[in-house]
């Protein structure tokens, strides 16, 4: 690739070494038929006389010494502080004795400028990826919800109100298992609320939820991801359910959430934009509400890691589907 404002291309230079060396016209004529300087023209002879044809292609740009370039070891003790501390540049700049701009020139280099992209508990690069095709490969987890009383909780009636109070001492009124399912490729998402997460349950969901995705033009489901719990594990229900699909059963590493790490994004943007976006005066009114949101995280939300278009614009749907 050649510089974008370069008076000569590779055949501009090749026509220049041709017309001085085997036609043995003046230097001084040809360049200004080329449209360059005599100074480029002389530069290119003399790196053909020198390396040949390899002499015309462009060369590198960086410098042969860079003095002032941070040491080698501080950038290690930099890309190492940062793994082990997760501290920002003008954090780890006192601890290192240099400039917050050069932590920062330095953690860019290195692909840590980012501490989204390290993972908390170990300070290691999380790995993202993104299946080829919808279908191939959906992401399934439930995430446990806390019932609201009738007359809503603390969100409506305040922390100091005397309702707030008696319910301390009430008796529990248990909690709602919100399962989901997450497309890898299209990031469209299904939800239902259930009161348990027994095996059963789950392989209802599973097949609900192919049926939803079916619907919107997903029509094979290849591989279900899942955590390490036994209803996915060991139940029966389930594994029958995978098998009614014909798709393959695919688990986490233990101990490590961030492999199913779309679902979890999921559960957290749910109880951003669903669960916690405005009071609630009774768990049905919460419940009621899901649909409609559900409808607009995948058809008209706007998603980052999608170039800010919603869901639905990565699977080829029927007309209809949009609205």
């Amino acid at each position: 690739m050649f510089h974008r404002n370069a008076r000569l291309t590779l055949y501009g230079r090749r026509l220049l070494i041709e017309r001085v060396v085997v036609q043995g016209r003046p230097v001084a004529h040809v360049v200004k038929e080329l449209g360059c300087s005599r100074a480029t023209g002389y530069k290119w002879l003399t790196r053909w006389r020198t390396e040949g044809d390899a002499g015309l292609r462009d060369r590198p740009s960086t410098a042969y010494r860079l003095p002032h370039k941070t040491p080698h070891e501080v950038e290690q003790r930099i890309c190492r502080l940062r793994v082990e501390r997760k501290l920002g540049p003008r954090r780890l700049a006192p601890l290192l004795g240099v400039p917050a701009s050069t932590v920062h020139a330095v953690l860019t280099r290195h692909g840590l400028h980012r501490l989204a992209w390290l993972d908390r508990p170990t300070g290691e690069r999380i790995r993202r990826y993104e299946r080829d095709t919808p279908g191939e490969l959906l992401h399934v987890d439930v995430k446990k919800l806390g019932r609201l009383r009738d007359g809503g909780g603390w969100r409506v009636l305040g922390h100091d109100s005397p309702e707030h109070r008696r319910a301390r001492n009430a008796p529990r009124v248990g909690f709602d298992y919100v399962h989901c399912a997450v497309d890898d490729h299209t990031r469209i998402a299904y939800a239902e609320i259930h009161p348990d997460e027994k095996t059963t349950t789950c392989a209802g969901f599973l097949h609900r939820a192919a049926e939803y995705f079916a619907d919107l033009g997903i029509t094979r489901i290849e591989r279900v991801m899942t955590d390490n719990a036994l209803a996915y594990r060991r139940g029966r229900a389930w594994q029958q359910a995978l098998a009614d699909l014909g798709a393959q059963a695919r688990f986490t590493r233990r101990y490590r959430p961030q492999t199913n790490g779309k679902a979890e994004r999921f559960n957290r943007t749910l109880l951003d934009e669903w669960a916690y976006a405005q009071p609630y005066i009774s768990n049905q009114h919460r419940a009621e509400a899901l649909p409609t949101w559900l409808h607009t995280y995948n058809h008209h939300r706007n998603h980052t890691s999608l170039g800010g278009q919603p869901p639905i614009t990565r699977v080829n749907n029927p007309a209809g589907h949009y609205s």
